[in-house]
């Protein structure tokens, strides 16, 4: 199956990856667009507490970046935050058949809307799979440092995936 060229992204992943590489340019080298619904925009933009990630958003001048509100269905917004619902209303909408979200709720829902999922580590993966040098031990450590939670089952498959198992 060929590797998806479109990908609508969530708010989480993008400051994984910011957290993971100290960048966002990984995304421009996998794929031939990288869309980032209006809603996701304003969640990075309002940078929490700390900010984190907002300078790295601005520098990515290559994301499409969508500038209008969505008119998301109301039964996606019972389910999940407005960021996660705006990936999958869009997806579905544009007919992008692709999207990375990491919480496990907006992927139950994204596979229910008939969407191929990646996250924030199966980026990373197919970085490794297309020659990005970068330690995977270290960015999942980048990662955890900056409080992104992983489950130790997708840590160990990463790092096994990735070449980087130590025994």
């Amino acid at each position: 199956m060929p590797e998806p060229r479109i990908i609508v992204i969530n708010t989480g992943p993008l400051i994984a990856l910011v957290a993971a590489l100290g960048d966002l340019t990984v995304l421009s080298s996998l794929y031939t667009q990288v869309i980032v619904p209006f809603e996701v925009c304003q969640e990075i933009l309002a940078g929490g507490a700390s900010g984190f990630a907002v300078t790295e958003f601005e520098a990515a001048v290559w994301l499409q970046k969508q500038q209008t509100p969505l008119n998301i269905s109301p039964l996606l917004l019972n389910f999940l935050d407005r960021g996660e619902a705006a990936v999958i209303q869009l997806a579905v909408e544009q007919n992008i058949p692709t999207v990375c979200i990491d919480e496990a709720a907006g992927r139950r829902i994204a596979r229910l809307s008939g969407l191929t999922l990646t996250g924030s580590i199966g980026i990373l993966l197919r970085a490794k799979r297309s020659g990005h040098p970068f330690s995977m031990q270290q960015a999942i450590s980048q990662m955890l440092n900056r409080g992104i939670r992983l489950s130790t089952t997708v840590i160990d498959f990463a790092l096994e995936q990735a070449g980087e198992n130590h025994p």
